[in-house]
């Protein structure tokens, strides 16, 4: 009897270790299932591999830059008189913002067309002189030199007068540098003056605009991709994808061209700076905000594709369960060479085949198995790790 128990412990502890062995090569077993396995086919639903071109995205952090911001300063020290904006107010080119006193300046302007009256008179009268004394020169009345003298006078008045033409102009400038317009249109940011405060030229500026529609978000590609960019997109217009953190929908993806890349590498970082362009009449996006860029950089062609949904993760190997004529499943090892908006383009499969979607949790190598009816929903796959077990409907 001693030994009889001693044998049962030995072949216990043999069992308890071999298990594991087991479990791991019964996925693999070309053997069919046993008759019982087959005897109920279980409800799956499959999908056919595809060959397609599939994208291969670069996932980024960028932050958005407005493409233009003016910093608006006065070109002369004159004092507030009237702010005609308020703070984020949407402002047109040529919009008048603000008003200087300029009631200094408009006087030189008065005093400069006042003086031109005066020396346009002046003009009028040395012309008339002219006239009179060369009708004198002709009856022999006066020497050649009274009419040059008089037509001295004549060319030094039109030159006063072209002075104060130039000194009308002049002053009518500085009387306009009182009348702060908007250069761009876009968004006023905070407003640094008040009415009677001091604008001077070298001081903060009187107030930001930055242009929303269209704007730029600036990222940083990794230098290795920008070979694969430039032989996809000679023109370097690739498609550019951003999404705010937070927001997960499709919906809620904005797309946008690439419109500038930097003509150097950073080579402390391995990284080129680039810069996309975006409609943005919604405001959606907004300077300063950081952002998830995805930048198509290349297009795979002929790949064989299915759901990422399909793909299986073992112990050692990510696998298929292919659908064989007999309606049976054989796993099939795969590589995945790259995942898009839940697509796998993999290796070691062939386009056409059929794989498992749904329900491949309870499935071994050579099980039965039958397509789910359309109208009747199947159990969403789950992945195979450990002990998981599939889920269950909630009673209706």
């Amino acid at each position: 009897m001693r030994l009889n128990f001693k044998y049962l412990l030995i072949t216990a502890a043999v069992v308890t270790l071999g298990a594991g062995a087991v479990y791991s090569v019964m996925v693999f077993n070309k053997k069919p299932a046993a008759s019982k396995t087959r005897g109920a086919a279980q409800t799956v639903k499959t999908v056919l591999a595809e060959q397609k071109s599939i994208p291969i995205t670069i996932n980024l952090n960028g932050y958005v830059v407005a493409i233009n911001t003016v910093d608006v300063r006065p070109q002369i020290q004159n004092v507030v008189r009237a702010i005609h904006v308020v703070e984020g107010q949407e402002v047109r080119v040529g919009q008048l913002m603000l008003t200087l006193d300029g009631r200094s300046d408009a006087s030189t302007v008065a005093k400069a067309q006042a003086q031109l009256a005066k020396d346009r008179a002046d003009l009028v009268d040395a012309e008339s002189t002219l006239q009179r004394n060369e009708d004198l020169l002709a009856k022999k009345f006066v020497s050649q030199a009274v009419v040059d003298t008089a037509r001295s006078r004549v060319d030094a008045a039109r030159s006063v007068m072209r002075a104060d033409q130039a000194s009308i102009e002049s002053s009518s400038i500085a009387l306009g540098y009182n009348k702060i317009i908007a250069s761009i249109s876009g968004r006023i940011g905070a407003i640094n003056v008040h009415v009677g405060s001091l604008a001077q030229p070298s001081a903060t500026p009187l107030l930001t605009i930055s242009q929303l529609d269209p704007i730029a978000v600036s990222f940083s590609v990794p230098e290795r991709e920008l070979a694969n960019i430039i032989a996809t997109y000679p023109k370097l217009d690739a498609p550019v994808l951003v999404q705010l953190p937070g927001q997960l929908s499709d919906k809620q993806t904005i797309e946008g061209k690439l419109s500038f890349v930097d003509n150097a590498a950073d080579a402390a970082t391995g990284t080129i700076r680039m810069k996309a362009q975006f409609a943005n009449p919604q405001k959606r996006l907004w300077p300063g905000s950081f952002v998830n860029v995805r930048l198509i950089s290349r297009t795979l062609p002929a790949a064989v594709v299915v759901p990422a949904q399909a793909i299986i993760t073992g112990p050692t190997e990510q696998f298929v369960y292919v659908v064989q004529p007999d309606h049976t499943v054989q796993p099939r090892k795969v590589g995945i060479v790259t995942i898009e908006d839940g697509q796998a383009a993999v290796s070691g499969l062939e386009a056409g085949q059929r794989v498992v979607l749904e329900g491949a949790q309870d499935l071994r190598s050579g099980a039965l198995v039958k397509e789910a009816r359309p109208d009747i929903p199947t159990l969403p796959a789950l992945p195979v790790a450990g002990n998981a077990k599939p889920q269950q409907k909630n009673p209706s």
